[in-house]
């Protein structure tokens, strides 16, 4: 691998096509010896379809090490996110039905098209323009009959719920107010709680690990079940239209959270493994207690 460069270009410098060029032509060339009969057996078996899963495994290693900040890591998950694209192209290639060079001259070609306002003579001076713009062109160009249409199936359903609320909104159909939403959490909630707890009103229970347990009853009524399943979906769609409106990612957001939770409670794994137990060794005020032992740390 090339050294970085010691000090960043300017903003909107194209990379050195002396160095690009040749190393983009060895990488179209190796991709292509692994699909060839003399190549990797797996390669050669790979189809568009049967691919998918590592480009979106690939796509999530590479927002982690975003998330990390780790410029090394970010290098080697772009370069395997870059694999994806160019074994896609080789294996349409290989099928006769397209070429990367399609895949670059057709996206070189919608971005100057979506940018009039950057390479023609349109004007857009806000971020909220372009993107209306962008909405616009491609509703005309891709002849969809449904604002909500142009979502791949599978999308994230939390990712899903605020693009389809977004989607909706560019129409005009949102709340005035991004506060209105805390009101609206508020009535789903209520509504949840009425297929939960008798009296239909939320529990007033602290929450504390030095309580008696209580036994989780499960549904039994399948209609029930179905009523908080929807009454459930209802709460979160409703969350991620309040991540929207405060610009955040709710998918990236519980990915985090996710995330923060691992840490946390693998360091009261490892607490607990040096004193020679397992956490099902351990009294929950004890994990507890861990817990936010680790908080402090990570």
């Amino acid at each position: 691998m090339s050294p970085a460069p010691e000090s960043p270009n300017a903003p909107g410098t194209p990379p050195d096509f002396a160095q690009l060029l040749p190393a983009l032509r060895r990488l179209c060339e190796v991709v292509a010896h692994l699909r060839s009969p003399q190549g990797c057996p797996w390669d050669r078996e790979q189809t568009l379809d049967s691919i998918k899963p590592c480009t979106l495994e690939e796509t999530y290693e590479l927002l982690e090490a975003i998330d990390r900040g780790d410029d090394v890591a970010i290098v080697e998950e772009l370069g395997d996110v870059l694999l994806q694209v160019v074994l896609d192209a080789q294996i349409g290639a290989d099928e006769g039905r397209f070429e990367l060079t399609q895949v670059v001259q057709g996206l070189t070609h919608k971005l100057v098209a979506r940018h009039p306002h950057v390479f023609g003579d349109a004007i857009a001076s806000t971020a909220a323009e372009v993107k209306r713009r962008w909405d616009r062109d491609k509703q005309a160009h891709k002849q969809r009959r449904s604002a909500l249409d142009g979502l791949p199936p599978e999308l994230p359903q939390l990712a899903r719920a605020a693009r389809l609320s977004e989607k909706a909104a560019a129409v005009g159909y949102d709340f005035p107010d991004r506060a209105m939403l805390f009101d609206k959490l508020r009535e789903e909630l209520e509504e949840l709680a009425a297929e939960l707890f008798p009296g239909a009103t939320l529990p007033d229970v602290p929450a504390t690990v030095d309580a008696v347990p209580v036994p989780d009853q499960p549904l039994r009524d399948p209609r029930q079940r179905g009523r908080v399943e929807e009454e459930l979906g209802d709460v979160l769609f409703v969350l991620a239209n309040i991540a929207r409106r405060w610009r955040i990612n709710p998918e990236e957001a519980l990915r985090r959270s996710n995330a923060k939770f691992e840490r946390r409670f693998r360091y009261v794994e490892q607490q607990l493994n040096e004193q020679g137990r397992t956490p099902a060794e351990a009294s929950l005020r004890e994990m507890e207690d861990l817990y936010q032992q680790g908080k402090q740390t990570s």
